[in-house]
């Protein structure tokens, strides 16, 4: 059960996330000092800086998977260090296993994204490796329903 604080951020995750140009899945994340309650850093789905997102790339997706950097890779590359022991907040999808690993590394705390859709896949074996990960390298998971 997310508290009021927790909400407010999850819900600019998903404010965040309709920043992205992807025509078809907008992600936002959002990097929270849980200690102060202080936004650290903030990411959405897109090309990196200098890559033209043009509507031929984001519309073909063998294209876009390779160019595209997910939110939650975004908003650690800006935080860099001051991730560390922070909670991120991700919607509307789960972190991908790429960025579980990433969001390990980083020392993110805790996790709080959707519960992961298990009927369908790539999502659903993404989503148990992730998982398998973050519990293996202690960092809590939180799903909202």
């Amino acid at each position: 059960m997310l508290d009021k604080w927790d909400k407010r951020f999850y819900d600019l995750a998903a404010y965040i996330a309709d920043w992205s140009k992807d025509p078809s899945t907008k992600v936002g994340a959002v990097i929270v000092d849980p200690k102060n309650k202080r936004i650290v850093s903030t990411g959405f789905n897109g090309f990196p800086f200098g890559v033209e997102d043009t509507a031929e790339r984001l519309e073909n997706r063998e294209v876009k998977y390779e160019m595209v950097v997910h939110a939650e890779t975004n908003a650690l590359v800006f935080a860099g260090p001051n991730a560390a022991g922070c909670t991120l907040y991700v919607t509307p999808l789960p972190p991908c296993a790429r960025c579980a690993v990433v969001i390990i590394q980083a020392g993110i705390a805790r996790v709080v994204s959707p519960k992961p859709d298990m009927s369908k896949e790539p999502w659903a074996t993404q989503s148990r490796i992730s998982e398998q990960m973050f519990n293996e390298a202690g960092v809590a998971i939180e799903y909202v329903d």
